[in-house]
């Protein structure tokens, strides 16, 4: 449990796009468990529109890779695929704007996070080709795979980039532009 800010900001700096992993599987539990994170991240009206598949399998992690034309996926262990169900999303009544992406957003990065803090590794990949993935992992129609999570350890060599971010002088105004 985070009692201060500082851990919590410390957790948010550790957290990073992870592109090398060991091959120690990721437990059930643990899987369980970082799922949870995402069933109790907020979502608009509270609509959850989302379901996470988790592929451990040879052929299902196979059919993900062949869904995403990098080499270093080949060496996540398990992966969750977030997906989005936009007709149970909440859509502004103004403008229609559907929020399945901000919601399933919210939740990928409670994963991330909740993984991080268990001393796995991540990645968010949106990149990839969702008509593999929908016939490989039988998605209904309605229900759109937005992100591809590895999920894993990290590899003993793995590198970790330098977070280059903008200053917090360049991402804020106050009151108006």
């Amino acid at each position: 449990m985070y009692n201060s800010y500082s851990e919590f900001l410390s957790l948010v700096n550790r957290r990073y796009s992870c592109r090398s992993y060991s091959s120690q599987p990721v437990t059930k539990s643990d899987l369980l468990g970082i799922i949870e994170t995402a069933q109790l991240a907020p979502s608009a009206c509270n609509r959850q529109p989302w379901i996470f598949v988790i592929a451990q399998s040879e052929e299902k992690r196979q059919a993900i890779i062949n869904s995403y034309e990098r080499d270093w996926i080949k060496t996540a262990p398990a992966f969750i695929v977030a997906c989005g169900k936009h007709e149970e999303a909440w859509h502004r009544g103004y403008d229609g704007k559907d929020h399945t992406d901000v919601d399933l957003s919210i939740a990928i990065e409670h994963i991330c996070l909740a993984a991080s803090s268990m001393g796995l590794a991540t990645c968010w990949i949106c990149n990839f080709n969702p008509e593999i993935l929908c016939e490989a992992l039988n998605i209904p129609d309605g229900v759109e795979p937005i992100a591809i999570i590895p999920i894993g350890y990290p590899a003993e060599d793995c590198n970790i980039p330098v977070k280059k971010r903008k200053s917090v002088e360049e991402i804020i105004k106050w009151e108006s532009f």
